[in-house]
């Protein structure tokens, strides 16, 4: 049988495994496993190795593709271990999203790009093809997109940040 995963959290942080999330959300959350999802780091040893050492033994760590995680894994709400899905950027969030792997709420703790259209804190600037991306995912499938590096930190709703309360644009 294979074993369930209560998603406490859906998080785009391109650091993925770092101290905040070590530190605060996996205690805040009490956290069991840990699931990476990133093509990248799938196929990187190396990358790999380097993230497991880094989290307590206690800790599950499971790393998968984009494609392999959003078919493969049965989640539930309020049964099995308490689990953080990382993505390493929004694009994939979305892509897991849109291939089957559903969430209620999306967490950007931390993403950069060179191609700023829009700089949402000090952690979060996001390009075009990011832009679109969360707008298309909060008028298609209602899902909700905060903006908190830690749990103390307060929840910045996405909508909120671009100031609309209306069906939101596409950004062009």
């Amino acid at each position: 049988m294979q074993p369930l995963y209560n998603i406490v959290l859906v998080r785009v942080d391109n650091r993925l495994v770092h101290g905040q999330l070590l530190e605060a959300w996996v205690p805040h959350l009490d956290a069991d496993c840990i699931i990476i999802v990133d093509d990248e780091v799938t196929g990187d040893v190396f990358r790999e190795t380097v993230i497991r050492m880094a989290v307590p033994r206690e800790v599950e760590v499971i790393v998968s593709g984009v494609d392999e995680f959003a078919g493969s894994f049965q989640f539930t709400k309020g049964a099995g271990k308490n689990t953080i899905v990382l993505f390493c950027n929004i694009a994939d969030a979305v892509r897991a999203f849109n291939l089957g792997f559903r969430f209620d709420k999306l967490n950007v703790g931390n993403v950069f790009t060179d191609q700023c259209a829009l700089c949402c804190s000090r952690s979060v600037s996001l390009g075009r093809g990011d832009l679109d991306r969360i707008i298309g995912l909060l008028n298609d499938s209602g899902v909700t997109v905060e903006l908190r590096g830690v749990p103390s930190d307060k929840s910045a709703d996405f909508r909120q940040i671009i100031k609309m309360d209306a069906p939101l644009p596409m950004v062009i």
